[in-house]
């Protein structure tokens, strides 16, 4: 009767019910609970782990395998304290590729309280930190004033000093191959490519191989002009005439050093040319005549008692003949405007650099490299010579960090790049192709400058001003910004700048 009483009775259903759902809500909050321990104690593993990666970083790419294993146990251990972490192991790994890396793995677990209704007695955990730094790879173009007055006060000594220096920074900041790579463009009114180029489509010989425009006798080539024309500008030089006034045969050899000269004056051993052997000999006259006496034509110029006589007949007549190219010092002057201020790559037209036989040719430049000893060679190697153009100096830099006739190291999509120009002058501009005023020069510079700015190309100008010069604008305004800009009075500042300059470099290279 109780029984079925009981079986019968719905309000006591919540009873049984209940006693029957405890066991898996007891098991859920306590679930609960230990997955918070174990969150918790993740979170503070993941901190410790990056720690640990930061720390093995600085020594990371000197240590062997093991060493790294071990300092990577000990200084996990050091800083990870958690009680509820128990059975904590680390693996440690560096690798170069893509940067500088430390990988470090963790596993831990942590004992369950209330899970154990469960049948779960411990909760795994699993952690992973990777350190990155030297992912940034540094290219630096160093465009340096090789003028003539730079030989004054101890500044081209300072300089060499200062690269050397800058040379050596950068070298350490490299980890491996590839890391930074340098060029470098001395610079005068000109820029030296080296004269080994000669043959290249690159390389503009119109103008060298072509002859003066000027070769009357009233020209500025002609009598009294001086031989050598150490002041000419293409592919033409000259030799001493013949011992006697009778020569008669022709005086341009077809080989050997002086092949390819022009001739030279047949009436004297004499320094005094034009094309077809010009020459001229004062003559007594009287009066506001005079008589070239054994000439069959001549004109005559000048004042006083005593004018000149110039034959114009009877003389050889020789073509103009250049210099084989090979005989070319590797001198190139400013590309046809407005590729003065771009890095476009020579293929026609004006895009090409025209060649001039400059007699203050600068050492030649050095395409970027990473062979130390080679960069260090030529800064051994410079020489203070020549007016100054900072403009073809700046637009070089930036050609050998992007475009021929520079080859350019490709780029590692792996790797962020770092491009940046260091151009350091100690004067003025005074000559290019076209101007030889500073104003006009400058204004072609400064759109250089914008352009390569607005490529993302950093740019460190250095004026290095001890003979009390205005403060260059140009130079400030050229800068990638304020701080980037130096002003120097004395020559050691060079070193000292060149050393602010490097250890920012570095630093940027490693950052993390």
């Amino acid at each position: 009767m109780l029984l079925t009483r009981f079986l019968k009775e719905c309000r006591g259903g919540v009873a049984p019910l209940l006693a029957l759902s405890i066991i898996p809500l007891m098991g859920a909050v306590g679930a609960a609970v230990d997955f918070t321990r174990a969150s918790h104690t993740r979170t503070a593993f993941q901190a410790a782990l990056d720690a640990t990666g930061l720390m093995l970083s600085k020594t990371a790419a000197d240590e062997s395998a093991s060493d790294l294993q071990t300092a990577a146990d000990a200084t996990l251990r050091a800083i990870f304290t958690q009680p509820d972490a128990k059975n904590v192991t680390v693996t440690a790994q560096y690798t170069s590729e893509g940067g500088s890396k430390v990988i470090l793995n963790g596993t831990a677990d942590v004992k369950a309280t209330f899970l154990n209704v469960l049948g779960y007695s411990q909760i795994p955990i699993k952690v992973k930190s990777v350190t990155t730094w030297g992912n940034t790879r540094l290219r630096v173009a160093l465009v340096l004033d090789n003028t003539g007055s730079m030989a004054q006060d101890g500044k081209l000594d300072a300089l060499k000093t200062a690269s050397q220096n800058l040379l050596t920074q950068l070298q350490n900041a490299a980890v491996n191959d590839g890391d930074v790579y340098v060029s470098i463009v001395p610079f005068v009114k000109d820029v030296n490519v080296g004269s080994f180029n000669y043959n290249q489509p690159w390389a503009d010989m119109t103008s060298w191989s072509a002859p003066p425009a000027n070769s009357t006798p009233s020209s500025s080539v002609g009598p009294g002009s001086s031989c050598p024309w150490s002041s000419r500008s293409d592919g033409f030089t000259c030799t001493k005439g013949p011992a006697n006034g009778s020569a008669t045969t022709s005086t341009i050899p077809s080989s050997g050093t002086y092949r390819g000269y022009i001739c030279p004056s047949v009436d004297s051993n004499s320094s005094s040319y034009y094309n077809g052997c010009y020459n001229s000999t004062t003559y007594s006259c009287t009066g506001s005549s005079c008589s070239c006496s054994g000439h069959s034509s001549c004109s005559c110029s000048g004042s006083g008692s005593y004018k000149t006589c110039a034959t114009t007949s009877g003389h050889y007549e020789h073509a103009w003949i250049a210099n084989n190219t090979s005989t070319w010092n590797g001198c190139v002057t400013d590309r046809d405007q407005n590729f003065d201020t771009t890095n476009d790559e020579p293929s026609a037209g004006g895009t090409l650099y025209p060649a001039e036989q400059y007699v203050y040719c600068p050492t030649s430049v050095v395409a970027l490299t990473n062979d130390w000893t080679a960069l260090s060679s030529k800064i051994n190697a410079m020489q203070a010579n020549g007016n100054t153009n900072q403009a073809i100096g700046l637009q070089m830099g930036w050609q050998s960090l992007t475009a021929a006739p520079f080859t350019v190291p490709e780029i590692d999509p792996n790797y962020q790049y770092q491009q940046v120009i260091i151009l350091l002058s100690d004067g003025l501009n005074t000559q290019d192709r076209w101007y030889t005023n500073a104003s006009s020069i400058d204004a072609r510079q400064q759109l250089t400058c914008d352009n390569i700015k607005a490529a993302g190309i950093t740019i460190y100008t250095v004026q290095v001003n001890t003979g009390g010069d205005p403060t260059s604008t140009l130079l400030q305004n050229c800068a990638s910004d304020a701080a980037k800009f130096f002003l120097l009075t004395k020559a050691d500042q060079i070193v000292t700048t060149f050393g602010q300059i490097g250890t920012a470099l570095s630093n940027l290279r490693l950052a993390m």
